[in-house]
């Protein structure tokens, strides 16, 4: 199964999504083991990390649906649940259950209800502090997975024009702005308020941002090829972006209400550049193989969700024990562990799974189920451009 999906992978984006992950792993290394700066400005800004997977998804999922309606294919939403189920559900529950058998060190300020952990809502009024909180990011992308064929459901019947589905995306994201100013405005929020930071509504035009990038790249394919050639000026902006963004939601430039609607679009905005500029076969983030970069990309998802528990059971002993530990003697070997976590979660659950999703849902021929960040990104040329299609083997939809 790696040797098939290695053939299919583009090191680019494997190399953004080992980057989330390593931003991931220094911000939750220095609020649940060290309790300092350990690495930095990078480690204060790794919850960053976060808004590049939500980028990421958006594109890798919104580049399955798009994909498959111009090129005129038949689509299945039972195959795409059942696909997206068996890729998410394993890992999540088989953590859940840590939650459970270690509640004496797992456990925060409190626990919101089984149903809601079950039905991935538990985000919704989730307090910092409180168990399992860093599972928010996987709900507001499961809601996403739930909402996003059906609005391409939508899109794709009632009419016939691609631009269409930019005004809802542009409106959309437009909301998500707009959301979080008034919630800064009349609450008072910032835009680390659990009320925002953890909200669907004030969060999910990240992912829109990704799919922006499959709907450019699926039903424009001239501007696409244009843009890519430019892939180490796409390289450039986006990094210029998201650090120029970052630093300004610091500062809470040019002012906290601002800075509060715009941080999290523009900073999603500069990691779909990114995005862009992996997917180009010009540029160095798509040309330069990091060593490692595609295993921590494979293993990724399963690192995300069981780095932090394994943090707060490492912690206590360290504490116990007088032990630095922003030392590099003992970060090394912490985050080695969290890796060596991650990896063991991939191997004993993820991947009997999906050797069971791809032996009962296969996907469409000549489509690969996007699930990481090792796609194969043919070419766009020659796909249409004009009305998205209707009825027949274009409509979107149960084949």
């Amino acid at each position: 199964m790696n040797q098939k999906s290695s053939s299919a992978r583009v090191g680019g984006l494997d190399t953004l999504r080992a980057v989330a992950i390593c931003l991931v792993l220094m911000t939750h290394y220095n609020g649940f083991v060290s309790h300092q700066q350990t690495f930095g400005w990078i480690g204060n800004v790794g919850w960053a990390g976060v808004d590049l997977f939500f980028v990421l998804s958006g594109y890798l999922i919104g580049n399955q649906i798009t994909s498959s309606v111009s090129g005129g294919q038949s689509w299945s939403l039972r195959t795409f649940f059942s696909r997206r189920l068996l890729r998410t559900l394993p890992n999540y529950y088989a953590v859940l259950l840590l939650y459970l058998v270690f509640p004496g060190v797992l456990t925060g300020t409190s626990t919101a209800p089984a149903w809601q952990f079950l039905t991935f809502t538990q985000n919704f009024g989730l307090k910092y502090g409180e168990t399992f909180t860093h599972s928010w990011s996987l709900c507001i992308e499961e809601q996403f997975y739930l909402v996003l064929p059906f609005a391409a459901i939508a899109v794709s019947k009632y009419t016939r024009s691609v631009r269409a589905a930019w005004w809802v995306l542009g409106a959309a994201i437009a909301g998500g702005i707009v959301l979080r100013g008034v919630a800064a405005r009349v609450y008072g929020y910032d835009s680390f308020s659990a009320e925002l930071y953890y909200s669907t509504f004030a969060r999910f035009d990240e992912l829109l941002c990704g799919v922006a990038v499959a709907l450019l790249k699926n039903f424009h394919p001239a501007v696409y090829a244009s843009l890519i050639r430019r892939g180490n000026a796409l390289l450039i902006a986006g990094l210029l972006g998201a650090v120029g963004v970052l630093v300004a939601l610091a500062a809470e430039f040019p002012s906290p209400h601002i800075a509060t609607a715009l941080g999290f679009s523009l900073l999603a905005t500069s990691f779909a550049l990114l995005t862009l500029a992996a997917l180009s076969p010009v540029s160095l983030l798509h040309r330069i193989r990091i060593p490692g970069a595609a295993s921590l990309a494979l293993w990724s998802y399963a690192i995300y969700l069981v780095h932090k528990p394994i943090f707060m059971l490492i912690n206590p002993q360290l504490t116990r024990r007088h032990i630095d530990a922003a030392s590099a003697l003992v970060v090394v070997p912490v985050l080695a562990l969290a890796v060596a976590g991650g990896w063991l979660l991939f191997r004993l659950v993820e991947t009997p799974f999906m050797r069971l999703r791809d032996r009962w849902f296969s996907p469409p021929r000549g489509q690969h189920d996007l699930h990481s960040s090792g796609v194969d990104d043919r070419s766009a040329q020659g796909r249409r451009t004009g009305p998205m299609p209707r009825g027949g083997a274009g409509r979107l939809g149960p084949s």
